[in-house]
């Protein structure tokens, strides 16, 4: 396996690949994490996705033993999984190989088609936590703040979304920090959803996989 793309990526962007082995051991650090369905991962360098795609395949193995008996349970849990694993990419070729891995990976462990929704809802979901962007300034390749989708599987057949600033998230821990002057506010004032979707089926999920699909309506937090 190449490490690297390029020496010249590597002189531009630092950009080396972390091979398989050294995956699996670090991923096994947190074992039991990366094999519950509803734990959240965030590669802020996510590549074209070895990070995410093995703590895919572990999510949806937790999955199968779960639910692998019940199809309409075994489809909605696995999106669940595929919700939970968030990337940011700076480089626009590698974003777009992230999203495509962890389509086929999904894809594959349902043998699902492109005619399907839930392939349709899949891509969505992707398009929304594999972002192109810089982490480091938590900003999109276009220059917008990095939001993320925070996915809830509500039971049967519907999903929660919420949306969360990159930069209010991670600077939350310095507003409760003694002494700080946000010290005082409670986590409910700080992790404030900026939009509050109703819930959404599958079949909502994949219309919005159209480029043309116009956007549900939205309850402002």
């Amino acid at each position: 396996m190449n490490y690297v793309k390029s020496k010249q990526r590597v002189a531009d962007h630092g950009e080396v690949f972390t091979p398989p082995w050294l995956v699996e051991a670090m991923l096994d650090l947190v074992k039991a994490e990366t094999e519950r369905i509803d734990s959240r991962f965030l590669e802020p360098a996510c590549g074209s996705g070895n990070f995410l795609v093995r703590v895919l395949q572990r999510k949806l193995a937790a999955v199968e033993l779960k639910y692998g008996k019940s199809e309409f349970g075994k489809r909605h849990y696995a999106l669940f999984a595929l919700m939970c694993c968030y990337g940011i990419e700076l480089l626009a070729d590698n974003i777009a190989e992230c999203r495509t891995n962890m389509l086929e990976i999904f894809t594959d462990y349902l043998d699902l088609d492109e005619a399907d929704e839930l392939y349709r809802a899949a891509s969505y979901v992707l398009s929304q936590n594999l972002v192109h962007g810089d982490a480091l300034k938590m900003r999109t390749h276009d220059d917008q703040p990095i939001t993320f989708a925070e996915w809830g599987y509500l039971g049967k057949g519907k999903f929660q979304r919420r949306d969360f600033r990159l930069d209010v998230l991670t600077g939350s821990s310095a507003f409760s920090a003694q002494g700080s002057l946000f010290a005082h506010l409670g986590r409910h004032e700080i992790f404030t959803p900026t939009k509050t979707y109703p819930p959404m089926t599958v079949r909502e999920l994949a219309a919005l996989a159209a480029p043309a699909a116009a956007s549900l309506p939205i309850e402002e937090a």
